[in-house]
């Protein structure tokens, strides 16, 4: 898929560890010519600072990249599917909790809101596994969303 010109939402759920590596890759995107790409942040990857770093430092990083503000509540998420806010949305990192609840259609975060609000219209949706327990306890989970 070519992402010229495409509006892009981009999903951060709590797997702090790979942020940097993460927020590198939305560096890269942002060299594409008219690339639009808008942060949503799940609670905890919002709200939690962690070893690998304050919560308010990666929201700043993000919004002065992307240049747009985070969706970081249901409520803003929800919009996206209706609106058809995304031309695509890439969920990295998705932990193995998210994967659960995606794949059991427990929607109690912006990132999962995002997901299902912009799979109503059919539109495509990039996960990006980043778990620990990929080949055990999120195997099952991981089948169930592909």
């Amino acid at each position: 898929m070519n992402l010229e010109g495409k509006k892009i939402g981009f999903a951060f759920t709590g797997s702090f560890c790979t942020f940097k590596k993460t927020i590198e890759q939305i560096k890269e995107l942002m060299k594409i010519d008219n690339i639009e790409i808008t942060p949503i942040m799940s609670f905890n990857s919002y709200n939690l600072d962690s070893k690998f770093g304050k919560s308010e430092d990666f929201r700043n990083e993000l919004e002065e990249i992307t240049k747009n503000k985070i969706i970081h509540t249901i409520q803003e998420a929800e919009p996206i599917g209706p609106k058809k806010m995304f031309d695509i949305l890439i969920v990295a990192p998705c932990s193995g909790n998210t994967i659960a609840k995606l794949a059991h259609d427990i929607i109690d975060t912006p990132a999962t809101m995002a997901v299902k609000s912009h799979l109503r219209n059919d539109r495509p949706v990039v996960i990006a596994v980043s778990t620990n327990n990929a080949l055990s306890g999120a195997a099952e989970n991981i089948r169930k969303i592909t």
